[in-house]
């Protein structure tokens, strides 16, 4: 057995905290996105930047959704449930043109459901399959809506403003994409995927990575320390190391 206590500050304190991270992590997701496609202008002489630029955004994005996801479980601002929904929509419909309802309405089926059939985050037929489970995945969520703002964005980018299409692929295409893979590798396969070497330690299904707090940071702003999430949703992503060391995500519960 373990102890699920783990004090958290304030929800004044928490509140501050949650908004100027998102502002911090939004921000410059926005700004850089906006000088990627209004100022910068790609050549051969700086592709070294380019790189640089497309990394920080799929990094940044990651921590974009990782943002909505607290949103959605209230964390972002406690006791504020009108300013979480309002930046998580917000946030979601700039990430990918996600409806910020039928997001938060999967993401509470999945902790319900988390692993068992009629979970949307999980690949019931194709449980240990990365490639399987999230081809499923990106259909799930990358809907019909998602579709048409991606491609009338780029259209706007391409045909209006006429930025080179390579320029749009590699600042904002490619950065969106791999951003997914490293969420859904990270924060949904790795902890939910089935194998006997790693059993689960109880109805939630899923298990923490052992990555350090740098590690945990860069590969998906510590929701990989997913057990300690599943027990304690209320913990907002940047008070998750301070749970795991808690010992949240130790032992067996029933």
């Amino acid at each position: 057995m373990t102890t699920l206590r783990f004090a958290l500050p304030s929800r004044a304190l928490q509140g501050a905290i949650g908004l100027a991270l998102a502002l911090a992590i939004a921000g410059s997701w926005l700004g850089i996105h906006a000088y990627a496609m209004y100022v910068f202008e790609l050549t051969w002489a700086n592709w070294p930047l380019a790189l640089a630029m497309a990394a920080a955004q799929c990094w940044l994005s990651v921590g974009v959704f990782i943002v909505c996801h607290d949103a959605m479980h209230g964390s972002l601002v406690p006791g504020r449930p009108r300013a979480n929904a309002a930046i998580g929509a917000v946030l979601l419909f700039l990430y990918a043109g996600f409806a910020w309802k039928k997001m938060r309405d999967a993401h509470f089926t999945h902790h319900k459901l988390s692993g068992r059939a009629g979970d949307p985050d999980f690949d019931e037929a194709h449980p240990s399959s990365f490639a399987h489970w999230y081809w499923t995945f990106f259909k799930r969520y990358f809907g019909w809506q998602s579709l048409v703002y991606v491609h009338t964005v780029v259209g706007i980018y391409w045909f209006v403003l006429e930025i080179p299409f390579v320029q749009i692929f590699v600042l904002y295409g490619a950065p969106a994409l791999l951003s997914s893979l490293q969420l859904f590798y990270f924060g949904t396969f790795r902890p939910h995927y089935h194998t006997q070497n790693k059993p689960f330690a109880d109805r939630h299904n899923t298990r923490s990575d052992d990555f350090g707090t740098l590690a945990s940071l860069a590969t998906c702003f510590h929701f990989g320390y997913h057990l300690e999430h599943h027990r304690r949703p209320d913990v907002p992503w940047w008070a998750l190391p301070g749970a795991r060391r808690a010992g949240v995500g130790e032992g067996a519960i029933s």
